[in-house]
């Protein structure tokens, strides 16, 4: 719809713009298109550009014809383009270059009846403004930049952390202690007594029986004794019988 209106507006201004320029020059002025008057000196000083018109205003004595370059200086009608009579005469100037004029009337001419006009072209319209643009959608909002200032930490709680239930650590079982040697000498011990590193059983579990003392060198040695003693006493028995 925007564009349609600026169309109409220039169409009216191209319209209107050489009605407002144009001229309407009226031929001799107050001495209008008679004899006597000087019409090279009455040219002098004046634009007649495309678009202007000439008014000749006359007597019945008068007429108009528009000649060649030829007819106008030898003030010969004969090859006139046109020929205008009525007292009133309106010529409108619709082409660039020079256009001749004079009075038909035998004589006439010869008196100085004669007008010879230079047209120039006619003045270019202003330019118009062109039609503003139509709006364009609003851009978008800006997104809003993330707060560089950080969110408070919640402050640490006043209540002390519960210590973790301790579970009862399990006794450990000590070795059993071995008997010294009978002979001093250490022996090596039996392969049936418990490794020292080994844990203790649970005290939630049941007791299991404790393994049997190794048996020890003096206890060894007595009964090495009493199987010797045995052993002598059978000897003598049978010697004895």
């Amino acid at each position: 719809m925007g564009s349609t209106a600026a169309g109409a507006l220039l169409l009216l201004l191209l319209a209107v713009v050489p009605a407002v320029f144009a001229v309407t020059f009226q031929v001799g002025d107050i001495g209008f298109w008679n004899s006597g008057v000087d019409y090279t000196d009455w040219v002098t000083g004046k634009t007649f550009r495309v678009g202007d018109t000439l008014e000749f205003q006359y007597g019945p004595s008068h007429s108009v014809a528009m000649v060649n370059k030829a007819g106008f200086d030898a003030c010969d009608s004969t090859g006139a383009t046109q020929t205008f009579s009525g007292g009133d005469t309106k010529i409108d100037l619709t082409t660039v270059g020079t256009m001749h004029f004079i009075c038909p009337t035998p004589g006439h001419c010869q008196g100085g009846m004669k007008l010879a006009v230079t047209v120039l072209a006619a003045v270019p319209p202003p330019a118009t403004p062109s039609p503003p643009p139509s709006p364009k959608s609003p851009p978008p909002s800006p997104r809003t930049p993330p707060s560089s200032t950080p969110s408070p930490k919640s402050p640490p709680s006043s209540t002390p952390p519960k210590p973790a239930p301790h579970s009862p650590r399990k006794p450990k079982t000590p070795p059993p202690s071995a008997s010294p040697p009978a002979n001093g000498t250490p022996k090596s011990e039996s392969p049936s007594s418990p490794s020292p590193t080994t844990p203790s059983p649970s005290p939630m579990t049941s007791p299991s029986p404790s393994p049997s003392p190794p048996i020890n060198a003096v206890s060894k040695g007595v009964m090495m004794s009493y199987g010797m003693m045995a052993i002598t006493m059978l000897l003598m028995y049978g010697i004895m019988s």
